[in-house]
């Protein structure tokens, strides 16, 4: 029986109001993880390091928006997902940066069997844009060639401070750029992995959906329309 895996990478912005995928694959992703340790030297010792918290993962992509529909080109011809022209794909990543909000980058495959889905993967991940670059590509009809440099991003925001005898304590809370409903209704074409992806922004948690309903495997594959499920 033949495997194959099929993967994409999507952006998108303000809770997946703007989304689309990236009409070809970059040939790599170069995700970027470092620490920030110091290195000290010490008399009698020699050198020694002090390890510190890693710094902020960082993810550079490299690829092209295509002006005609190679047959590398991974999305549809019509509907929501349609082939944008290239300088409309330009000018929504230079929306999102005037906006100074993150962006959430999603990295998602699947390995098939045949017809049958053996196993699913998922990375989705908030992210600020530190650098867009892009050029129209030598020799092409309109092809623009473009280098995208994104960096994690931690939410916060600032908590109130209280003082208590003399000493000044805060509590610090973290924000989400998503609110998940409490209830899902089913509509034709969901499975449980688009669900979790779309509602969850994270497809690998649709076994919690699962087990939280009390689906049964059986049901998974053609799940009943309309049926209200909870979310975690």
């Amino acid at each position: 029986m033949n495997t194959h895996q099929e993967y994409g990478f999507f952006l998108c912005y303000n809770n997946m109001e703007d989304i689309f995928r990236l009409p070809v694959n970059p040939e790599t992703l170069e995700i970027k993880e470092a620490g920030e340790g110091k290195s000290y030297t010490i008399i009698d010792l020699g050198e020694v390091n002090a390890i510190s918290y890693p710094k902020l993962t960082e993810i550079t992509l490299e690829s092209i928006f295509p002006a005609q529909r190679y047959p590398f080109v991974l999305v549809p011809e019509t509907g929501k997902d349609r082939l944008l022209q290239p300088f409309e794909y330009v000018e929504m990543i230079k929306k999102w940066m005037t906006s100074r909000r993150p962006i959430r980058f999603i990295f998602s495959g699947l390995e098939l069997e045949g017809s049958a889905q053996t196993h699913d993967f998922a990375l989705s991940m908030a992210m600020s844009i530190e650098s867009f670059n892009w050029k129209l590509a030598a020799g092409t009809s309109g092809d623009i060639e473009y280098s995208l440099s994104l960096k994690k991003y931690v939410f916060y925001q600032a908590a109130p401070v209280k003082v208590m005898k003399g000493a000044a304590k805060t509590q610090q809370q973290r924000a989400s750029d998503r609110k998940a409903p409490a209830v899902y209704k089913l509509k034709a074409g969901d499975t449980l992995w688009k669900i979790a992806q779309k509602v969850l922004g994270d497809g690998s948690r649709w076994k919690e959906i699962q087990k939280l309903n009390a689906i049964p495997d059986s049901e998974l594959r053609k799940l009943p329309v309309g049926k209200t499920i909870k979310l975690p």
